[in-house]
């Protein structure tokens, strides 16, 4: 999948000069963000009827924690994701679970909800919304 999507912004200081080097995933609030999203997301998949039934966990914590590690390593977050997991294949990760459009609309119908009620400043939402619509595209295999 194209990793094409900013991981660092660029702040320029009072004065116009380039301030140190922020990651997006610092400047939208870091891990407090990225629990709050996750939360969010598997609030809406616990009760939605196409989502919950491709968790085959009857306790969606341990895949709430495997997506907020993603989302934190991709955005420029801790790498605790790959130290534990290796590399995210997201694929063949997913490779068992038939994801059709009408899969896909329900998985990114989950994350607008849990993205709205983050409420990131516009800018960021922007960048991020158009990464989950990539990503969600990406893993459909039927």
């Amino acid at each position: 999948m194209p990793s094409d999507s900013p991981r660092a912004v660029v702040a320029l200081t009072p004065t116009g000069q380039p301030a140190p080097t922020q990651s997006f995933y610092e400047a939208v609030g870091g891990e407090e963000t990225f629990e709050r999203l996750t939360a969010a997301f598997y609030a809406q998949v616990a009760d939605d009827p196409i989502m919950r039934p491709m968790y085959p966990e009857e306790d969606l914590g341990p895949a709430a924690r495997r997506l907020k590690m993603f989302l934190e390593q991709y955005w420029g977050g801790p790498h605790t994701y790959s130290e534990e997991r290796g590399h995210p294949r997201l694929r063949m990760r997913h490779a068992p679970y038939t994801i059709g459009e009408r899969e896909r609309d329900a998985w990114l119908r989950c994350m607008r909800h849990a993205m709205d009620e983050v409420a990131l400043p516009a800018e960021y939402d922007k960048v991020m919304w158009e990464y989950m619509e990539r990503a969600a595209d990406f893993m459909r295999n039927a």
